[in-house]
Formats: structure tokens, sequence, C-alpha cells
């Protein structure tokens, strides 16, 4: 499998990266993770990126490839939804900054990943363009969120907005997140058949 980055020396060890691999889509009609795009499946072209850039990379959830990399993690117990895999990717990260991201966004690039490490802390660091806020594709700091996400999962609020609206939250946004995606498609969801069609083609 080819990787962005190539050779592992120079991963970062202080963060933690989570892959979310989710579940069945409805609009997809079936698991996303094993969907295949340039060859690979999804979650094994995201992790092997993940993998190129930190030291940590867990996979969180879900069915994952065998030759996808990162050490599995189960959900807590109840039905697969964005905020349980948050609650386990930040319960089973060694390190206080968890980067997670859903198995959906294929064309994700290390310059916009690695831009997301760096911003100024907050509890968490996320893009936020004309589409809105991308919660899986963000920074996490495990002491200021994993407590209130919990409470959040047992009270059934579910949406990762709702957990928005109670942390401080960082933006990569504006000129700067067009410098480092200025072709907007670095967080293109595949949803729906058409988008892998769509993701294939610039694969290509």
């Amino acid at each position: 499998m080819s990787r962005a980055g190539g050779a592992s020396a120079g991963r970062l060890a202080n963060v933690s990266a989570a892959l979310l691999l989710g579940g069945a889509s409805s609009r997809m009609g079936r698991d996303k993770s094993l969907l295949e795009a340039g060859g690979l499946p999804l979650a094994t072209r995201i992790a092997g990126l993940l993998a190129d850039l930190f030291e940590e990379v867990l996979l969180v959830g879900g069915e994952a490839p065998g030759d996808a990399p990162g050490r599995r993690v189960e959900d807590p117990a109840g039905p697969r939804c964005a905020l349980r895999g948050l609650v386990a990717a930040l319960a089973e990260a060694r390190e206080e900054r968890v980067l997670v991201v859903a198995t959906d966004l294929p064309l994700l690039t290390p310059d916009l990943l690695l831009a997301l490490t760096a911003w100024p802390e907050h509890d968490v660091v996320l893009p936020r363009d004309a589409d809105g806020v991308h919660p899986l594709c963000a920074i996490y700091r495990r002491e200021g969120v994993l407590a209130i996400a919990r409470e959040r999962l047992e009270a059934g609020e579910l949406r990762l907005r709702a957990l928005l609206d109670r942390i401080d939250c960082g933006f990569l946004e504006g000129s700067d997140l067009e410098f480092l995606d200025p072709e907007r498609k670095a967080l293109s969801n595949v949803n729906t058949p058409a988008d892998l069609a769509r993701v294939e083609s610039l694969l290509a």
C-alpha cells in the first residue's frame, strides 16, 4: 500500500490518532469502512495516512480491514453513533490530545491534519467552511471533553453539535483553511454511491 509520508521517522508522539469506523450507512447501504476507493478500502487508506503521521493509531468500533494499521478499540455498549466512538477514542488514547477522523473522508491530506495539531489548543480544534463545522476531523483534549461526552452519551443526547456547544472550540477556517485545501475537497464525505464515484474519479 502506498502511504503519504513514506517512512515512519518523524511521526508525532504527542498526539494520538483515532479512526472511527462506524457501521452500516443508510444512504450507502453497507459499511463504509470496507468500501474501496482507488483500489483500497476507505479504512485502510485513512489508517495508513494516520500511521504515517502519528505513532499511535486507534481503529474504533466497526469492522477494520485486516491490512488497516492500528490498535483495535471497541465502542461502549449501545447502538453505534459518532459520539460513542468519540468516547471510546478519548478513553483509550495514550495521549492527552486526540485527532479523531471519520472513515468516510478519503481525501484528507497530511497538511490539513498536521495544521490541526499545530493550531492553538482548545478543547477541540476543527475545520469550519461553507458547509459548517467538521467534528469528525478534529483534535480533542481528553481533559476538557471526555467527561462531558460521557455525560451527553448517558443522557441520550447523541448529537456532536450538542457536545460542541458545551466545550471550548477553536476553528481552522477562512484563508487558513483555503491555503491548506485550495480545491476544497479534503473534507468531502462519502455518503452515497454518487459520492464514492466522484472520489474514485478524483483519485484516478
